[in-house]
Order: C-alpha cells, then sequence, then structure tokens
C-alpha cells in the first residue's frame, strides 16, 4: 500500500466506521431507515446519506444540482446548507437503493485509498471550497463518521465501538477543542485550571490551564486545586461534544466539583461541532 504512515490511522478509522455503517443498515427494513437520529433533524436515512455524499466529495465527485426545499427549517447556514444537500437529494432513494450506493462508494473509496500516494501535506478542498491537508481532510473524515455511525447505533438500540479507532480519532479531535471552550467559550479566570476525569472505554484525565493572558493550554498533567473539576464518561462526553443531548439531560452523569458557575458555563459551551 502506498499510502503514507501518517495517514494510515485515518484510513483504518475511517474503514472500520464504514463496514459498521455498512453491516448496521444492511438489513433494515423501510421504515427503520424514517428513524429518528441524535443528529438534529436527521434520520437514520439522512445519516447514510449524509456518510455517502461526504466519501462521494472525498472521490472528486461533482456536487449534486439540487434546489433546498424552502420548509428545512433547521437548515439556517452556509454550512447547513452545504451539508443538507447531499443529504435531500436521497431523501426519496429506498432501501435497496441507499445500501447499493453505499456499497458502491465504499468499494471506489477503498480502491482510492489503496491508490493513494499523495504526501500529508497536499491541499485538498474541502467544505465550503475550504483549503485543508490531505492529512486534516482524512482526520475530519474519519472522526465525522465514526460520529455517525454512534448516531446509528443510538437510534437502532445497537451500541457499540465506543473504543474502535474511530473513538481514537475522535477523542484527539475534542481534545483540541478543550481550551478554547474553558479559555474563550466559558471565560474562566486567567491563572487558573480545569481538570476533565473521563472514564468508560475511551479513558483520559486531562487539565486546561488558562494563563495570564486568558489563553487556554491542554495538559496531560493534574492540576492542584483546580478551579472546577468534571467527571463523566466516554459515551457522555462525546454526546455533549457533538450536540448530541443538553446538559440537562445528562446531568446525573456528570460529577462537577469546584466553581458551579464556571463548569455550568463549560457544560453550555461544550458543543464544538453538529
Amino acid at each position: 500500500m502506498s499510502l503514507h504512515p501518517t495517514l494510515q490511522p485515518y484510513a483504518d478509522a475511517w474503514t472500520h466506521s464504514i463496514e459498521a455503517i455498512s453491516e448496521l443498515v444492511q438489513h433494515l427494513v423501510e421504515a427503520d431507515w424514517n428513524r429518528r437520529t441524535p443528529c438534529p433533524a436527521w434520520s437514520v436515512r439522512d445519516v447514510v446519506s449524509h456518510v455517502i455524499g461526504l466519501d462521494c466529495e472525498m472521490l472528486g465527485d461533482p456536487r449534486p444540482i439540487h434546489t433546498l426545499p424552502r420548509d428545512l427549517f433547521h437548515v439556517t447556514t452556509d454550512h447547513q446548507r452545504y451539508m443538507e444537500m447531499q443529504v435531500d437529494v436521497r431523501r426519496h432513494h429506498t432501501a435497496p437503493e441507499m445500501t447499493a450506493e453505499l456499497e458502491y462508494t465504499v468499494i471506489r473509496r477503498n480502491r482510492q485509498l489503496r491508490n493513494e500516494s499523495r504526501d500529508p501535506g497536499t491541499k485538498v478542498r474541502g467544505p465550503l471550497g475550504a483549503e485543508l491537508t490531505l492529512e486534516e481532510s482524512m482526520r475530519r473524515h474519519a472522526f465525522d463518521v465514526w460520529v455517525h455511525e454512534q448516531d446509528l447505533r443510538t437510534a437502532l438500540g445497537r451500541p457499540g465501538n465506543l473504543d474502535s479507532p474511530g473513538a481514537h480519532v475522535a477523542r484527539d479531535v475534542l481534545l483540541e477543542a478543550l481550551p478554547h471552550v474553558v479559555a474563550e467559550r466559558a471565560d474562566a479566570p486567567r491563572s487558573s485550571a480545569v481538570v476533565f476525569d473521563v472514564h468508560g472505554p475511551v479513558e483520559f484525565l486531562r487539565t486546561v490551564r488558562v494563563d495570564i493572558h486568558g489563553r487556554g493550554t491542554l495538559e496531560t498533567a493534574p492540576a492542584l486545586g483546580p478551579a472546577a473539576s468534571l467527571t463523566l464518561d466516554w459515551e457522555t462526553y462525546v454526546r455533549l461534544a457533538c450536540g448530541r443531548v443538553t446538559p440537562a439531560a445528562v446531568a446525573d452523569r456528570v460529577k462537577t466539583e469546584g466553581d458551579q458557575d464556571l463548569a455550568a458555563a463549560i457544560l453550555r459551551h461544550f458543543t464544538v461541532t453538529l
């Protein structure tokens, strides 16, 4: 395989998640495709359509020429309109059409990955014409597909893969956002620290330190006497960070200590992706 070693973990994570998704939906009856998922406003069919659309764009396929209906009230931003296009164009596809397109897209993407010889730093086109490196593109894609695998598992009552390769990519992606959440969104006091203790299939202890200038940094060393600490399980962490639940809905699964106002502000601003 010609894939650069730096890219291999993201290819592996995508492969694991996409195969899980294929297995989850392979034998669904038509009604199951309409089940609501934790992803706001999207059904099982919508989530699978989004995953297919993402991979088609990774393949370089042209985006569909399609006009969105005016009654999609959950679509309010350019980014949401961009993402909704691949979804809405498939809203009337049957179960066999969905599984066939998913299978064909996976075959094509596997072939692309086998032949991928570009350097990780190669610039590629991202959503809305954004330019990013191939490595970042594959990393975001592995993260996105794993999160949507979890959406489907929740909707279909088939929990699992919370410790898969995609889960570890998700951990790293979500941890990168923590300093911004704590220092800027929640406006944590300067020269303070906030500790996150996450347990379950993926475990970690991280400290966000806010310096005298209000900048946050992520550390693995625990802080003595933090301004606040939050203890929660990995699944709850993911669902909060990805906007799948509100803090109130999982209040019994999050333990907070120290400055309760700060902890509440962090939880209010915890969502970093949808």
